[in-house]
């Protein structure tokens, strides 16, 4: 998705819609920020390009590669941090297991049967 010198001073409203995208470019925009929650979901984004005056979202450690050059960033691979050595600020409750749900994001999925609040339900 080649969203490079729209002149985007903040994210698509619709954004979210192409959160099955594997490449997005966003270069050359004056975006000043990227909003927490602004990439929940996309699992299958493995390289992103962002304006240099931003950071990769998650941070550095959710990416394997972070390329810096002279206007840009590149943020490629995202980490699934369910498989990292780092243990999660949020653990998953009993009957369920870590998902990763966008760049340095997790979520808990219940376990087959379980459902509901906290996977409880059965």
């Amino acid at each position: 998705l080649d969203l490079s010198n729209c002149s985007l001073h903040s994210l698509p409203a619709g954004l979210a819609e192409a959160a099955t995208a594997r490449v997005l470019d966003l270069t050359e925009n004056p975006l000043t920020t990227l909003p927490d929650g602004s990439f929940v979901g996309f699992i299958y984004l493995q390289n992103l390009t962002v304006p240099l005056t931003l950071e990769c979202p998650g941070g550095s450690g959710a990416w394997q590669d972070v390329t810096v050059d002279r206007s840009s960033r590149l943020c490629q691979v995202q980490r699934n941090l369910c498989n990292s050595s780092v243990e999660l600020v949020w653990p998953c409750p009993e009957n369920s297991v870590c998902a990763p749900d966008g760049p340095g994001l997790t979520q808990c999925l219940c376990d087959n049967p379980f459902h509901g609040y906290k996977c409880l339900r059965e």
